[in-house]
């Protein structure tokens, strides 16, 4: 029987993954102690996600276990070392302003509990296929120095550029910029990941996502861009702008689009990939249209304030170039627009209301 292992299994990306593999008939090892809940509180909880696994599907098996405890995540990769085939390490710390408040912890969980996996991978099951999702913070804010053009309703490079038609490619250096504390430390674990690959010829790839969202987000105001902001739409809870006018622009890929990669790679593993995925410029939206939006699906007016003084480290434009995924596995496409994407969000916090 074939496993496949998920950390973070109860969040967005990784439930999503649960599902698409247990599908195949694969037995699923999930791993995920809910930490997001100590990150942003209740509304970042896990729990409810990781108990309707546990009850729909006789595949998955679930363990509350610490990734940073290297003893305990071993003992799982010792028990199901013959038939790991496939690691999926989504677990993470992933806010830029919760990292600034606990450096050491966000370092533990992203950069240390990284190298634990793969290190446990590579004796256990160093055929395994191991997919990390980083981010595109790792570039830092080296794609504010781009040239920008405001418009009405987003900020956009400028036509001229080499960037403009597809968005930013994994050419862009991650070096001598301001990533943020949580930048660095997915940086750290990126690296290694990539290390592992090259060095010991291990069959990893890295995912350098921009928003990654769905109606399996736990959004909170610190992490969640599109759910957190339709939670508010909803709610009539206040939403905060942080600077660029409210025009920063990001690209949105759907849970299901990113683990459709996932299973591309896993059925054609590579040495060391390094992809930016994301919305492109099929699914991308500003803060202000994203807004719109919501307000148009909620038939309700967000309460919102603005504050001048944008978050250190974050992006006034990002789109990703994702022609390299798609040139190395030719099969897959994106299917949510943001339109689509922000209807399902909402019925999903309707259903879990």
């Amino acid at each position: 029987m074939s496993i496949v292992l998920v950390t973070g299994s109860g969040g967005l990306i990784g439930s999503t993954a649960v599902r698409r593999f247990a599908r195949e008939g694969m037995s699923v090892v999930g791993i995920d102690n809910n930490m997001r809940e100590y990150f942003f509180g209740s509304d970042g909880s896990t729990r409810w996600c990781i108990e309707r696994l546990k009850e729909e599907l006789k595949n998955y098996i679930h363990y509350d276990v610490d990734i940073r405890e290297f003893e305990s995540v071993e003992r799982i990769f010792s028990e199901y070392s013959r038939d790991i085939s496939l690691v999926i390490h989504t677990a993470a710390q992933p806010s830029h302003d919760w990292a600034a408040k606990e450096p050491l912890t966000d370092f533990a969980v992203n950069a240390v509990g990284t190298l634990n996996l793969l290190e446990l991978t590579r004796r256990y099951c160093p055929e395994a296929v191991f997919i990390f999702t980083s981010t595109n913070k790792v570039y830092g804010d080296l794609p504010n120095y781009l040239p920008l053009i405001e418009k009405d309703t987003r900020w956009e490079i400028h036509p001229s550029h080499r960037w403009a038609e597809y968005g930013i490619d994994e050419s862009m250096s991650i070096d001598q910029s301001l990533h943020s504390i949580f930048g660095a430390s997915k940086v750290a674990g990126d690296v290694m990941v990539q290390e592992y690959g090259r060095y010991f010829g291990m069959k990893t790839a890295v995912f350098r996502g921009g928003c990654l969202t769905g109606s399996q987000h736990s959004g909170a105001e610190l992490h969640g861009f599109l759910a957190y902001l339709m939670k508010c739409a909803l709610t009539g809870r206040e939403y905060k702008i942080y600077g660029y006018k409210g025009k920063q622009v990001r690209d949105n890929i759907h849970s299901e689009d990113l683990v459709e990669c996932f299973w591309e790679v896993y059925k054609a593993p590579r040495i060391a990939e390094v992809y930016n995925i994301g919305g492109g410029r099929y699914s991308n939206c500003s803060l202000i249209e994203a807004i719109y939006m919501c307000e148009e699906i909620t038939g309700k007016k967000l309460n919102y304030t603005y504050i001048d003084q944008p978050r250190r480290g974050d992006h006034i434009w990002w789109i990703s170039d994702i022609r390299k995924f798609q040139s190395h596995y030719p099969g897959w496409k994106l299917t949510y627009s943001i339109s689509q994407i922000l209807e399902e969000i909402y019925h999903g916090l309707k259903g879990r209301a």
